[in-house]
């Protein structure tokens, strides 16, 4: 099966490899209770996006999925399975802020990382909970099978899937993106995923997590070759002290100091 978590607007960008998620299944239900469902307005354009939630205020996401002028309104679903329901355990809350990592590029992809303040914190139940993010030096090795979840189309040019999906992908030595695009940086980027698997990510599933041993180590960025290449993730621990920093000037309200709990 087929699996896009982002459609209809900016993501495919230059230095953007196009294609689609490949060999993805339906995920057991509220089996990824950290998964978010971003919805991106403005007067023109309404754009969908992955997150996931790592405090009970604060989203991650990709930068580029709040690269659009003049954004009306952002919205993140969290606790949700199929999206097309009203299912009684899904929590809309809206964005008060977001910032976008100050040396993002749209251009290359580099930084491609945005912390997301809710307007209120989430309700922590059995389907809405927080995700461990990887500590800063703290890297997942290459062979290392991890799992990409998120919404998305069930083939290239198809509707958008109801209920939430998944794809597992491994790490990928990192000479091998190098060698395909010059771009690639080791200290702030992951290379996922290969050719013979027949599994792969695409700009479209851009926002969602790279979790490994229950953790968030990635966030789905960008492609590095063809449709069936090595994809680029954006390298959580290498970001970790910038996004605790971001989080102490969030009002913290009642919510505990730390950055997440499972």
């Amino acid at each position: 099966m087929l699996l896009l978590l982002l459609t209809n607007a900016f993501v495919l960008l230059p230095w953007a490899g196009a294609g689609r998620i490949i060999g993805g299944c339906e995920a057991k239900v509220h089996s990824r209770p950290y998964m978010a469902y971003l919805e991106v307005k403005n007067a023109t354009n309404a754009s969908r996006c992955g997150g996931f939630l790592i405090r009970p205020d604060a989203v991650l996401s990709a930068a580029h999925c709040m690269d659009i002028q003049e954004i009306e309104n952002v919205t993140v679903i969290l606790g949700a399975h199929n999206i097309s329901d009203e299912e009684c355990s899904q929590q809309k809350i809206s964005v008060a802020r977001w910032v976008i990592h100050p040396k993002y590029s749209c251009k290359d992809g580099r930084n491609d990382i945005v912390l997301l303040k809710l307007k209120k914190k989430a309700t922590i139940t059995e389907n809405v909970r927080c995700i461990s993010i990887a500590k800063k030096n703290e890297r997942v090795r290459a062979g290392a099978l991890c799992m990409v979840s998120g919404w998305g189309q069930t083939s290239e040019k198809g509707n958008m899937s109801d209920v939430l999906m998944e794809v597992d992908l491994e790490v990928q030595n990192e000479e091998i993106c190098k060698q395909l695009s010059s771009k690639y940086q080791r200290q702030s980027m992951i290379c996922v995923g290969d050719e013979d698997s027949k599994k792969a990510t695409a700009p479209g599933d851009s926002g969602g997590p790279l979790v490994c041993n229950e953790k968030a180590h990635g966030i789905v960025s960008h492609g590095c070759g063809g449709r069936f290449s090595p994809e680029v993730f954006t390298r959580i621990s290498h970001f970790e002290p910038w996004i605790r920093k971001k989080l102490k000037r969030f009002p913290l309200q009642d919510i505990p100091g730390s950055l997440s709990s499972d």
